[in-house]
């Protein structure tokens, strides 16, 4: 950010009209005042100061309430900030859901907030009261096609990576498998062995793997497998948080981790026989933030890609999108709207007013009255220019 701010922080120049002829056109940038940043628990260090730092850069000072669910986290973010900022530039309050209350019941510029779809929905009423522009980044189902053509070993190991990171508390995590029928037999047997393989026999003592982050979500993720034919898991400890990666086999979008997004170590997988199977599938949820596609077919996976709407999608792999700051990060629908990353988050804290210097040498007459009865004459030479 600092190495770019000079640059983007320019007033940016655009192609003038010939109608406005002679002039220079612009937009100006300016921040767009006192925004409010409501972040989450699944990465709350991050997604605390990704954002943050976006805002700052483009001259807007920040309310940031980080969440309750991450205590430790929320007062080592109030800390660093008080002392890198003077509170009425960033200041950090924090409190439990009631002081978010509070807070969206005030007037703002601007509204970030990152979590769940449902409270995605409670931020947004509040910021209409005022008219307030939102960013909502939220969640989905998101889906990972996995067709004949797959690398199955490589397959496997990249949707382990992106799915039981973090536990699966990340809202750009493989949601759900869909896998053509011919390779499910392979396809789990590499999951189960790539699982091991990252993080052993006993994922609990797992250096690498981490747990659930509070006492609700740890409760609501076991009550969704109860009762569950699991292919591999399933094994949970409620004093330490801990479940441990899960796979299971579904019939149909049914089934209780079918309802909604999981956010949790559980993959549930899906068989398809052939590709017009996936549209009823695909099309029964709300457009997902993440879209993943395993195959070699690049026809197929073109089609994939312009067929769905999603908020960002990755072939041959998982959650990557995320990595390159060059690239926007946001949903579409209910997974959510705008977007943030690198220059993006510039643009996305900043109000970008157009602006013309109209030149005094000429004065065109065509403008003014009286009209001549017609126009044909500015018809062509405006296809002229």
């Amino acid at each position: 950010m600092i190495k770019n701010l000079e640059k983007w922080s320019q007033p940016r120049r655009v192609k003038s009209s010939a109608l406005n002829f002679p002039s220079k056109d612009y937009l100006l940038p300016e921040p767009y005042g006192v925004c409010l940043q409501i972040s989450p628990w699944n990465y709350p260090f991050q997604l605390s100061l990704a954002t943050l730092i976006g805002a700052v850069a483009a001259g807007n000072t920040v309310v940031l309430k980080p969440s309750e669910h991450a205590p430790k986290t929320a007062d080592l973010l109030a800390e660093l900030i008080a002392k890198a900022f003077n509170p009425e530039h960033v200041t950090v309050v924090n409190g439990d859901a009631s002081a978010a209350k509070e807070l969206l019941d005030l007037r703002w510029d601007h509204i970030i907030f990152t979590g769940s779809t449902h409270i995605g929905k409670v931020i947004a009423k509040a910021a209409a009261e005022h008219l307030t522009p939102t960013i909502l980044e939220l969640g989905g189902k998101n889906p990972c096609i996995v067709d004949a053509s797959a690398p199955i070993k490589l397959t496997a190991k990249r949707i382990v990576w992106g799915k039981y990171v973090n536990c699966g508390q990340t809202c750009i995590a493989p949601d759900y498998i869909l896998v053509e029928e011919s390779v499910k037999a392979p396809l789990l047997k590499a999951l189960v062995e790539e699982i091991k393989s990252a993080y052993g026999e006993d994922a609990s003592t797992a250096h690498s793997y981490g747990r659930i982050a509070h006492q609700k979500h740890f409760d609501r993720l076991v009550d969704l497998i109860k009762g569950s034919e699991l292919v591999y898991g399933g094994d949970s400890e409620s004093k330490s948080r801990y479940l441990g990666p899960t796979l299971l086999e579904v019939q149909d979008t049914q089934h209780p981790t079918m309802a909604e997004e999981i956010f949790g170590p559980i993959l549930p997988v899906l068989t398809y026989s052939n590709e017009s199977e996936l549209e009823p599938i695909i099309d029964s949820f709300e457009r997902p933030l993440g879209f993943y596609i395993f195959s070699k077919r690049k026809k197929f996976i073109k089609e994939m890609f312009q067929r769905y709407s999603y908020g960002g999608g990755v072939a041959n792999d998982t959650m990557i999108q995320f990595a390159n700051d060059r690239l926007p990060f946001g949903g579409v629908g209910h997974s959510g709207m705008g977007a943030y990353h690198g220059q993006h988050s510039f643009d996305a804290f900043t109000h970008f007013k157009p602006f013309i210097k109209r030149g005094t040498w000429t004065d065109p007459f065509v403008r003014y009255a009286p009209y001549p009865t017609s126009f044909n004459w500015l018809k062509k030479l405006l296809n002229l220019i």
